[in-house]
């Protein structure tokens, strides 16, 4: 008896490790107005799939994989809900229309990756949409290919029109809830190099695209001219010891590009610890990047040259090295905690996007305020550099 005692007291302290692990403390931003602004918003969160098809491009061949005649875009779809009626069980879909923001994963990484920042958006009155990129995410056929960013910000861009399609559609649970003057892209890593491309680049720019948000993106070819094609509100968001995308080859030169730009420095921030899965595999590494150089070595160097049919120095596109990749990756310094650098990136997506989309100018303004000054003096890890992004809306 006494030894069955002992085994149910062991599990159960496993148990408890367990969920421990599984459910890792949330942190508290610094200052009070930072935690009024952290906490969830007055919506419910529905979450439904989101799976279209470009029948009008194809699916390149990779690897072992033939390729596929279309392009499958499939993921989720977040959207606010106003809360449950007392006389029925369904929820209430908000009257009105809300702002789109369109969300791009990384390399070797997948739709789910910023569902924390999406849940968050969605409960503030945003729609939400991530997909799986056909080729550079984690589980693409024939091996995640760097190279298929130059296909993304079609991707990016048949994702909005389908979604504005739904729109119009009376019965769809799209139908009337997306304000088409108020449509944003963000992405992580590769994804903020989609998103870079989809709002900048001449060829490819979509300008449906109101704001655009990259965290942690390569920008490093891109030079002055390539910012000067359009005036959409732009930000970068960076930690400051990323091994991955150097921050100081390009995040740290993006003011000098783009003057009206906003650059949020996270310091002590690694790349990958912006991933939302970062936050529950990497609570207790020294340094997320170290895993994800070592996951992605010899995968970026087989694709060395993948981005060399973007360059035209014409638009300000140029050739560059990857120079600081994931140099010295078992030795990296310790990193700020997955968990802190997510709820700091929230932070600035939010007030960024709620600066330019909120449709009270009062409280426009007040975001705006919040994120060029406020932010970085409540959270010590934070430093924000800002011009007039907000004069390209005419806000």
């Amino acid at each position: 008896m006494r030894f069955i005692g002992w085994g149910v007291f062991v599990i159960a302290l496993l148990a408890v490790i367990l969920v421990i692990l599984l459910n890792p403390s949330q942190p508290v931003p610094d200052g009070a107005v930072s935690q009024k602004l952290f906490q969830p918003g007055p919506y419910g969160v529905q979450l439904e799939l989101f799976e279209v098809e470009d029948k009008s491009r194809k699916t390149a061949a990779n690897g072992k994989y033939p390729g596929a005649p279309s392009r499958e875009l499939n993921g989720k779809l977040w959207r606010p809900y106003m809360p449950t009626h007392k006389n029925t069980s369904e929820p209430v879909l908000p009257v009105g229309a809300y702002p789109l923001v369109i969300y791009n994963h990384g390399f070797m990484s997948f739709h789910q990756e910023g569902a924390y920042m999406a849940e968050f958006l969605a409960s503030h009155g945003y729609v939400v949409i991530a997909v799986d990129f056909p080729l550079t995410n984690y589980f693409a056929p024939g091996g995640s290919n760097l190279g298929d960013v130059v296909n993304q910000p079609a991707d990016v861009s048949f994702i909005i029109s389908r979604a504005l399609e739904r729109n119009q559609k009376k019965g769809d649970s799209l139908y009337q809830q997306i304000d088409e003057m108020r449509i944003g892209v963000m992405g992580l890593s590769l994804g903020g190099m989609t998103t870079e491309l989809v709002t900048f680049d001449p060829r490819m720019k979509d300008d449906r695209i109101k704001a655009a948000v990259s965290i942690a993106g390569p920008a490093r070819m891109f030079t002055e001219k390539f910012f000067s094609f359009v005036t959409v509100p732009f930000m970068m968001i960076a930690g400051d010891t990323d091994a991955i995308v150097p921050y100081i080859y390009n995040a740290k030169p993006i003011r000098e590009k783009d003057p009206d730009s906003v650059l949020v420095t996270i310091k002590g921030a690694s790349h990958a610890g912006f991933a939302g899965i970062s936050a529950l595999l990497f609570r207790w590494a020294n340094n997320p990047d170290s895993f994800g150089c070592s996951s992605m070595k010899g995968k970026v160097e087989r694709n060395d040259s993948s981005f060399a049919v973007l360059v035209d120095e014409k638009i300000g596109v140029v050739k560059s090295e990857r120079a600081g990749y994931c140099v010295d990756y078992k030795h990296l310094p310790r990193a700020m905690r997955p968990a802190q650098q997510q709820m700091l990136a929230t932070l600035a997506v939010y007030s960024f996007f709620e600066s330019l989309f909120n449709p009270d100018i009062t409280q426009r303004i007040t975001f705006a305020t919040y994120l060029q000054q406020t932010y970085a003096k409540e959270n010590n890890d934070v430093t924000v550099e800002s011009g007039d992004y907000r004069a390209a809306l005419k806000l």
